[in-house]
Parts: structure tokens; sequence; C-alpha cells
């Protein structure tokens, strides 16, 4: 395990993902990528390219946020979006002088997947980009393009619905950091798998744990415990999956923990509605 810029560099995961088998495959069963890091680049086009938007739609007062953001339950905003009125329902915000922007449980579940690619403040975007630069093509060498854009989007799915379930219902979060985690989970899993050192990576993690609990008043501590128990699961699942049938049981264990997700969030909404 080598440090790198941002987070680790993994040489035996790199190595044994890039063991080929049967036509070009990785050793898990993923095919080989033959640009590996082109899905890391677009991952961090969409983010900087919705950053972008932000910042040129007026940044932090950007009607955007509002929109991308993920909230459990809606929130009134006053019209010109300068301000909103806490605790204020759909009903009591019916005036020219308000506007209700409806939450995850309101049917906004879009925000579940829009706040993992928005970003406001310029050093959150830059932080995460470099993580996902850092990890990105490694994991993509290791398990091959389409594990690995599941793997990232699952994660931070999975961070989204810690988000859903243990956050203030009238929060509002935004940033890639949980599937990053799902990422560093990942790392964690295949290092483990190839008999690796875990130490560094479990250190660094560590530090980043540390990193979340300090600042939990402003960092989504919910977002990231959730995007890295998801990426270790999913990661397991491909990782660990016996040679015979594989394919088809690293389809079916993702879908697996895709309907988990789905049950938890729409659990989740009942709740919030009852």
């Amino acid at each position: 395990m080598r440090s790198a810029s941002v987070g680790f560099q993994c040489p035996d995961c790199v190595a044994e993902g890039a063991k080929t088998t049967r036509a070009g495959r990785t050793a898990y069963g993923g095919l080989r990528p033959a640009n590996p890091g082109a899905t890391t680049i677009t991952l961090i086009g969409i983010n900087v390219f919705v950053w972008v938007l932000v910042v040129a739609t007026g940044w932090k007062s950007s009607a955007l946020i509002q929109q991308l953001a993920l909230s459990p339950l809606g929130t009134c905003f006053t019209a010109d979006g300068s301000g909103y009125f806490p605790g204020a329902t759909e009903a009591m915000c019916q005036t020219a002088a308000t506007s209700y922007v409806p939450g995850v449980a309101d049917g906004s579940y879009w925000q579940l997947v829009t706040s993992m690619f928005a970003h406001v403040e310029i050093w959150h975007i830059a932080f995460n980009m470099l993580a996902l630069y850092a990890f990105g093509p490694q994991l993509e060498v290791a398990l091959g393009r389409a594990r690995f854009l599941a793997l990232y989007l699952l994660s931070g799915l999975s961070g989204s619905a810690f988000v859903y379930w243990l956050s203030d219902e009238r929060s509002a979060t935004l940033g890639a950091s949980g599937a990053i985690f799902g990422l560093m989970g990942a790392l964690l899993v295949v290092a483990y798998k190839v008999g690796g050192n875990v130490q560094s990576l479990l250190t660094w993690i560590g530090i980043n744990v540390a990193i979340t609990v300090l600042g939990s008043s402003f960092i989504s501590w919910q977002g990231h415990l959730g995007g890295f128990v998801g990426g270790v699961a999913i990661t397991a699942a491909l990782v660990y999956a016996p040679r015979a049938r594989r394919t088809q049981l690293q389809v079916a264990a993702l879908v697996l923990i895709g309907l988990v997700i789905a049950v938890a969030i729409l659990a989740r909404t009942l709740v919030l509605n009852a």
C-alpha cells in the first residue's frame, strides 16, 4: 500500500484485477477496461458540470441547490430563495411571498441521486474529486467498468438512504462523499481479498472517520457511514462470488442490495408521512 496525494494506492489490488481470464476479463469477471480511469473521469466531469451550473445560477443562493439536495421533508422558502421557514408545512406555505420545495417524502425521489453529484463549496468538490481520482482507476482495473459504476452508484444510494433515515427531517444534504466512502470500503475489501497490507488503509480510513466525527456539525456522518457500509457489502458480493456462474450471482447480489436500499427508502417515506 503506497501513499498517494489523496488516499492510498494499492498495487496488489490493481495487479490482481489486471489478471486476465477468458475473453480479457478481470479476476472478478468484469471486462478489462481498455482505458482505465475513463469512467472515473466521466463521473468527475458530471460532478464538475453540476457545480458549475450551481455557481452560474447564483452559487450559494442558487435555486438548483433546493432541487438537487436531499431533503427528507419539504421546505418553505421565501419567494426570492434568500431564507426559509423551519417546520412550515406545505399547507402553511401557500402565500405569494413563499415557495414550497418538496422533499423526498413528498415524492422528490430524484434527490437521492442528484444529491450525489451536487456540491456548493469549492473545497468540498475539490476534496471529493481528488479522492475519486485516487480511488476510482484502481477499482476500475480491479472490478471492470460496469461493476465499478454499479459500486459507485449503489454506494451513493446507500449513503442517501442512511441520510434519509438518520438525518434531521428538515435538513438538506449534498455531495459525493457517500459514494467516496463506498470506494474506501471497496478498496479495503479488495486489499483484504488479495492479501495486501490493509493496515495503512485502515489508518487512513480512521483519520477520515475522525474528521467526520469532529466535523459532524457540518459533515454528513450519515452519508459517510451509509456509503462505507454499502461499499463493503457490494464489493464483498463481487469479489467473493464463486467462479461458477459468477456473473449471474454478482448481478443477483447487486439487484438484492438495490432492493434492500429501495425498501429502506420506501419504509422511511411511510414513517415520515404517517
